[in-house]
């Protein structure tokens, strides 16, 4: 099998960067594209030229380290599918494809195919942790959670923080990241005490890593690889509303 690649390339933060075009031959259709990569790159390093850089690790669909843009659509055509559980089968022998780092002001490109995602990181970091005891791991129905809202809450908690929804959203808005992280611990138990405050910091940190505002496209939606649905972004707005507007919540 053989591809036609156009790869985003830039060398370091802050250099303007450009497409170069790679041909490669003896791809087997049943390769993921992160190991199409590997391929490409190995016969780059035997050429003397700089391998293209790009982000990994479990190459599961599981940590959330891959990502990038492939003919204009964040993770490829195939839905709810990572990087690198993308095979080649689903584009056609000789085919040209495009592919470009996530897009967005709070991604800065570090290398080629690569971004700063720590934003990410620091919104995480300022919902804080939950003050209950939690203990040893207790029996499964110590605490008692209502069915629809454990799943719910198992359905936000599937977010891996790729950033395929900052890179699809025509805002570049991370509320479909952050809505899942509120969404998650403020439907157990055991979020329940910092669920306002939790709410409020979140959402400002958000704001001040320059990431756009929701309007409800639903691209976000559309190329998540776990689902994440636009309800748990209603569920977030509504958390940091009452926390708003109720005596005593401040963001700090």
């Amino acid at each position: 099998m053989r591809l036609i690649f156009h790869i985003w390339r830039q060398p370091v933060r802050d250099f303007r960067g450009h497409t170069v075009r790679y041909e490669s031959d003896g791809l087997s259709p049943d390769m993921s594209m992160l190991e199409a990569l590997d391929v490409l790159n190995e016969e780059l390093i035997l050429k003397g030229q700089d391998p293209v850089a790009f982000e990994h690790d479990c190459r599961e669909g599981i940590c959330g380290s891959c990502g990038f843009v492939i003919n204009g659509v964040a993770h490829g055509p195939v839905p709810k599918t990572t990087v690198c559980q993308l095979t080649l089968r689903h584009f056609k022998d000789g085919e040209e494809i495009y592919l470009e780092p996530w897009r967005a002001r709070a991604f800065p490109v570090l290398k080629d195919l690569m971004v700063d995602r720590s934003a990410f990181d620091r919104i995480i970091a300022a919902g804080g942790y939950i003050s209950v005891q939690a203990g040893g791991a207790p029996d499964g129905n110590t605490i008692p959670v209502p069915k629809a809202d454990a799943e719910r809450a198992m359905d936000a908690a599937a977010c891996i923080g790729c950033g395929a929804c900052v890179a699809a959203c025509p805002n570049a808005s991370a509320s479909l990241f952050t809505a899942a992280k509120v969404t998650h611990l403020g439907l157990l138990p055991q979020g329940q005490p910092e669920r306002a405050s939790r709410a409020l910091r979140m959402v400002a940190q958000m704001n001040a890593e320059g990431f756009g505002q929701c309007t409800n496209i639903g691209e976000c939606e559309a190329v998540c690889p776990k689902g994440i649905p636009l309800e748990v972004i209603s569920r977030m707005n509504r958390d940091f509303l009452r926390a708003t507007f109720s005596t005593g919540w401040r963001a700090r």
